[in-house]
Order: C-alpha cells, then structure tokens, then sequence
C-alpha cells in the first residue's frame, strides 16, 4: 500500500473515478426508488433485507448454527456463509445505531468506494488516468451492479481483491498476502486472489526477481491463511475433511466442469425459452473473448489469474444459475479491453457511452430486485 503521501496524491488523483462511480450508482438507487414506490415495495428492504442478506445478518445477530430443510432434501447452512461481513456487520451494529442488515448497507457502500479507487489505480497504472475512469465507469455499471449497493459480500470481496492484486501489481507482497487472507475470509473464489500471489510470486522467482524473497515469501505464506482456515474450522464443526464441500453440495452447489450449466443452456436453446438460451450463449462467449482479449493484449500476470480463476470458478460451478452474473462482478480485469476503447473516444462520446450503460444497469437492476429470484 502506498505511504500517507503517496495515498493522499493517489486518492486526489481517483476523485474523478469515484465520482463518476459515486454518481453511476446514485442514478441506480434512484431508478430503484421509484421503481419500488411505483410497485408499493421498499426499496430499503430490497437491498438489505432479501436473500444472502438475511443469511449475513443472522449470523451477525446470531452466530452460525442456522439450517434450512426443504422438500426435496436439500439442507441449506449458513456455513455456506463465509464469516468476514457478518463480523463486521456485528462489530459497527455494536459500537453504530444500526441493524445489522443496515451495518451491512454501510460495509458495501464503503467497500465499493474502496474497491473503485484500487480499480482506478490499476486500470490508471496500465493505461492511464483516462482508462482507470473508464474502468471504473463500467464496473459501477455493470447490469449486476446493483449488488454494489446490497448487504452483500461482492464489494467487500472485491475492494481486498483488487488491492490485493494492485499490490502484486507493485511488489508489495506482505500487503498483497494479507488482503488476500481477508478476501479468503469473505468468499469462496478468495482462491482466485491466492492464486494471483502465488503464481505471480512463483514467476518472479523463476525469472531471478527474488530482490525481496523475504517479503515475497512472507506475502505467499499469508495469502491462504484466511481461506483455509475456513474451510478448517467447518471441516471441525461438521466433522468431516470435506465439510464445506458438503455444506455447498446440500445447497445444490458445487464444481462439474460446466456440464449442468452447459445442459441448462441446451435446454432453452432447444426449446421456447431459446432467445434466453441465445442469450447465455451470447453472454458466455461475450466474457470469453475480453479474457482472450486481455491474454492477447499481454496484461500482467496477477490480472490474467485473477479474472482467469473467478471466471472460470463461475462457468463451471452447478447452482443456481441466475447467479452467474454477479459471480463474475468481481472479475473487473476482464473490462480492460473495453475501458481502453472507451478511453480512446471523445469525451462527449464516452461520457454519453458511460450514461447510457449506466441507466440501463439502473433499470436492469430494478426490474431484477423486483423479480422472485435472488441476484
């Protein structure tokens, strides 16, 4: 992380980023007020009090212990939850006048600001000032962006994610290591962070870059601390080494490869939902290549991993499948390719580009919240 000096000039230097975030994801709670007082919902339920969130907040009021049976077999824990926001929804809910849920609100509206500045800062580095906006402008308006501004874990993961990767980007591996233990702390696909220190610790090695091996080694050493301890402490609670695996599998979740999502997409196309399937298809090709993109490109290592491993981790997990999209929200580096062509136009186009994303993502958002589906 860079010094009080240098993060007071690298903070001045993102103020446009974040307020051109700020403002993308304002626009969004505003259509999704209207859009809820329109409908006679609560827009302030919607973003704090449906789905994961109230799986947060109970185990913030409660501690782990929760489980769901549901027809069918199924068995949902809360084990499937993984412990930092819920520690921190507890901890502000403690010393702050908010619910827990509420504390949560606050976590992810800090958290996303924390994760656009490291965004900036790493689309700014390899780019330019221009491109870091711009990378920014699009992950505030992704169509799942809404899940920025919800009691959910995404913003936090990805704010340590992307500073974690920012400080591989420049040799801080001790910083690096520990935002990685706290990201393994937040989510399942930490694994992806751990896996951009190591492999790009390794690559610095081979290649003879082993100047501070000592910080290097140190950074590696922490990286997976947070998830696999873990995974440890519910493999112990449940009494089995799998344990986690088996708290997903009883989610109907899990790792095949693709297969289920590849059938799931074969059956719309093969029958009347087949515009849907189209869509996938599109979709799924459409992140596809801004990887391939990247890989051509040349961008760093601990990018590629990054964005490589949460994508993949999200193509080949079984599930719910409506889920995908915001799985793959914190895969920021695959928006580089498209952040450096909205740089490159005038500033009249890429801002009419960036407003036009952004109030589609409002109204996506809006209509998605209202459906009966978890995000």
């Amino acid at each position: 992380m860079p010094g009080a000096a240098g993060a007071r000039g690298a903070l001045r230097r993102a103020v446009p980023a974040l307020l051109v975030f700020a403002g993308v994801r304002a626009l969004g709670l505003v259509v999704l007020a209207v859009w809820a007082w329109a409908a006679d919902r609560d827009a302030h339920q919607l973003l704090s009090a449906r789905w994961d969130s109230l799986w947060y907040s109970r185990i913030a009021e409660r501690g782990y212990g929760y489980t769901l049976e549901l027809p069918g077999g199924k068995v949902h824990s809360d084990l499937a939850f993984f412990p930092l926001l819920p520690w921190l929804e507890r901890g502000l809910s403690a010393v702050l006048p908010l619910s827990a849920a509420d504390a949560g609100l606050l976590v992810s509206a800090v958290a996303s600001l924390a994760a656009a500045w490291a965004i900036f800062l790493t689309g700014d580095r390899l780019h330019g000032r221009r491109a870091g906006v711009a990378l920014v402008a699009l992950w505030a308006a992704l169509p799942v962006g809404v899940v920025q501004s919800m009691a959910y874990s995404e913003s936090l993961f990805t704010a340590l994610a992307a500073w974690s990767v920012y400080c591989v980007l420049t040799g801080r591996w001790v910083w690096a290591g520990s935002l990685a233990a706290l990201a393994g702390l937040t989510r399942p696909v930490g694994a992806a962070v751990v896996a951009a220190v190591w492999i790009t610790a390794a690559v610095v090695w081979w290649r003879g870059g082993g100047r501070s091996a000592g910080r290097m080694l140190l950074g590696v050493a922490l990286a997976p601390l947070g998830w696999l301890a873990y995974f440890a402490w519910v493999g112990a609670r449940t009494g089995s080494v799998t344990g986690y695996l088996d708290v997903q599998g009883g989610w109907g979740n899990g790792f095949d490869g693709g297969v289920a999502f590849a059938s799931f997409i074969g059956e719309r196309l093969a029958g009347p939902a087949w515009p849907a399937g189209l869509g996938l298809l599109i979709g799924v090709g459409l992140v596809v290549w801004l990887y391939a993109t990247g890989v051509r490109r040349g961008e760093p290592l601990p990018l590629l991993v990054y964005g490589g491993v949460v994508l993949l981790l999200a193509l080949t997990a079984k599930g719910y499948f409506g889920s995908k999209p915001r799985l793959m929200m914190p895969a920021f580096p695959l928006l580089l390719p498209l952040a450096t062509a909205v740089a490159r136009l005038r500033t009249v186009r890429a801002v009419l580009t960036v407003s036009l994303l952004a109030l589609a993502s409002a109204v996506y958002g809006a209509f998605w919240l209202h459906g009966s589906g978890p995000p």
